[in-house]
């Protein structure tokens, strides 16, 4: 009998396993029971793969958390497996942040990512994938798809970048930034004139920025 051509058509359901390994800062509550906090999702760079979530604590804002209890943020950090990038685990992440909005006080209204190297591109990407969930980004010497920062029109953006960055060219944070203005965005840029790749000590330690993150609220009818 001769060979027939046929199309398969049926709706199927795919389940898929979340297993990151994260830390969890809250602030103190004793003061205050009823409080609802922000929340920061962090995303660490490269060398903070794996499964040992005490290499989180070596920079960025799970450092900050450690050496300050009192740090009036929610801080969630998941861990990237060994040999993946960020957006191989967006499911995971997004899981995860649903269940900790759930079972901790967290302000829905003040949500923000994070993320430093490879921690930038996924705190672009992230926030590019689903704007509807941030009230604002920052991502920290990386970098995203110009094609797609329309999606961050409504969302407060504010990147961080070294001049003299020769891993993640400056450059691309430049017109990622000029991008969201032009598309009707609010991006703010700033640069370390003798900065290389490495300037996520001084990033996270801008006092005006945790004065940013408080100000932000997500934007009025994004859902």
């Amino acid at each position: 009998m001769p060979q027939q051509a046929h199309r398969f058509h049926k709706p199927i359901i795919v389940l898929k396993q979340a297993d990151l390994p994260y830390l969890l800062h809250q602030p103190d509550r004793s003061s205050d029971s009823g409080a609802k906090w922000p929340l920061i999702l962090f995303l660490h760079g490269r060398d903070q793969r794996g499964n040992d979530v005490e290499q989180l604590k070596i920079r960025g804002l799970p450092r900050i958390a450690e050496d300050n209890p009192a740090f009036p943020f929610i801080v969630l950090a998941p861990q990237c497996p060994s040999y993946y990038i960020w957006p191989m685990v967006f499911d995971g992440i997004t899981a995860l942040l649903d269940e900790v909005i759930a079972s901790c006080p967290v302000d829905p209204e003040r949500i923000f990512v994070t993320g430093l190297s490879m921690g930038g591109y996924g705190a672009w990407d992230l926030a590019m994938e689903y704007p509807e969930r941030f009230a604002g980004v920052v991502p920290v010497c990386g970098s995203g798809s110009p094609e797609r920062i329309g999606r961050l029109r409504d969302v407060q953006v504010w990147a961080f970048h070294g001049t003299r960055d020769e891993v993640v060219p400056v450059e691309e944070a430049r017109e990622l930034i000029s991008a969201l203005g032009d598309c009707g965005g609010n991006g703010r840029l700033t640069e370390y004139p003798e900065g290389g790749h490495a300037i996520w000590e001084e990033a996270y330690a801008t006092e005006e920025l945790y004065s940013w993150f408080f100000r932000q609220r997500k934007a009025v009818g994004v859902e």
